[in-house]
């Protein structure tokens, strides 16, 4: 208990105790949420040996690969795009760490996909066999409104038909014409005064860099609520005129860019040097999504670094309840998460150290001879991810996950 329990406590420590108490309440709800909320554990327990890391291809990963790591969102283009969406744990590693980390969110997503465990072995086959095929084609696709099929296209019909306006209502009140963030307690905290001038001070040395700095002039400021890993990080959701109030304002996101829990794990691989974690962050995200998301942009003060974007909804993601939505609906979402992984990789190919398109097609192709290997490592990974949640648990039920006060 003593090993799981202080880690956590320790990978947490600084943060926003309001919000690092909401992590920990989540994290105390299943197994899935939990192993979303601690990669920095995963890693830790990750069986190296049973990754036979010297066989397979190193790529860019996003570092954090599971089922809820995947969503729909607006790209600078303005057209709505589904995809692989948070790069916080992105590094240079092997393909197998990517793929170990997903295959393991569905075995212990069970309850939550309300599917037995043949048919979480089955879908765990279906996503490899996605990511394979695709990888072995070699060339990288991507999702959109018009290629989706089946919940994706749904999806992302839905958020097409969302207007800024109806966005807006539901994360904001008016007042005499003048929008300001709703601190509902869900989305959104209160923010004291350093909290608001470090934000204003950020998206103004970012609007400084425009074209029409007078964009980004900030009406409102707030604490975010979102995710569960990076839940008690300095990170705010910020109001901005935009093309004009009301209607016009925008709602941009600003996080606090944390080191990958992937890079003490990796003395082996040499990581690229970068200006900052935000840096590293935008860089890849800009190079594995199809098109980026709108107004991606890093931005440095000081030793801190934090990464800018468009306010993406949390909701904005697939429902996978094999109840509501059937087994096959499940499987063919599965499969195209596969299929945008590989693709992912393909597009990063040849970069700053990764394997070049040809060995990971070669890869691809060979899936015979590693698909049972990585099964197998799941399936362990999936164990010790259960047995460190009841530990957790039991010291979560305890009174042991207490956040410590705010210092005055």
């Amino acid at each position: 208990m003593a090993n799981v329990v202080k880690t956590i406590r320790n990978f947490n420590a600084g943060r926003d105790p309001e919000r690092l108490a909401m992590k920990y309440e989540k994290l105390r709800s299943s197994p899935f949420v939990f192993l979303r909320g601690t990669c920095h554990l995963f890693y830790d327990r990750l069986p190296a040996d049973a990754l036979f890391t010297s066989k397979a291809p190193t790529a860019w990963l996003c570092g954090d690969a599971h089922l809820e790591n995947f969503g729909s969102y607006k790209g600078d283009n303005r057209l709505a795009y589904f995809d692989l969406n948070d790069f916080d744990e992105a590094a240079l590693a092997p393909v197998t760490w990517e793929l170990v980390r997903f295959l393991t969110s569905i075995l212990v997503a069970g309850d939550s996909l309300r599917a037995s465990r043949d048919d979480a072995n089955a879908l765990c086959k279906v996503f490899l066999e996605g990511y394979a095929g695709a990888l072995a084609l070699g060339k990288a696709r991507w999702v959109e409104r018009d290629t989706a099929s089946g919940l994706i296209h749904e999806l992302l019909a839905k958020l097409k038909a969302r207007s800024r306006p109806d966005f807006l209502n539901k994360r904001t009140e008016r007042k005499n014409g003048r929008r300001s963030i709703l601190r509902d307690g869900e989305h959104a905290l209160p923010v004291d005064k350093v909290g608001r001038e470090r934000a204003k001070n950020l998206i103004g040395a970012f609007a400084a860099t425009q074209d029409n700095p007078d964009f980004f002039k900030v009406l409102d400021v707030a604490r975010r609520i979102a995710g569960t890993g990076s839940l008690g990080v300095e990170r705010y959701v910020v109001l901005v005129k935009g093309k004009g109030s009301p209607d016009g304002n925008y709602l941009l996101d600003l996080k606090q860019a944390p080191v990958s829990s992937l890079v003490p794990h990796l003395k082996k691989i040499k990581q690229p040097v970068w200006p900052s974690n935000a840096h590293r962050i935008v860089g890849l995200q800009r190079r594995m999504q199809a098109v980026s998301m709108a107004f991606l942009h890093p931005i440095v003060d000081g030793k801190s670094s934090y990464v800018l974007r468009d306010l993406q909804p949390s909701e904005d993601r697939v429902t996978l309840d094999v109840r509501h939505t059937g087994l096959d609906q499940v499987r063919d979402v599965i499969g195209e998460m596969g299929q945008m992984m590989a693709w992912a990789h393909l597009r990063s190919s040849g970069r700053q150290g990764s394997a070049i398109a040809d060995a990971l097609v070669d890869f691809g192709a060979s899936a015979k001879s590693w698909r049972r290997d990585l099964l197998d490592a799941a399936h362990q990974c999936a164990a010790q991810v259960e047995s460190d949640w009841e530990v957790y648990s039991e010291a979560y039920d305890a009174g042991a996950m207490v956040p410590a006060k705010a210092k005055p």
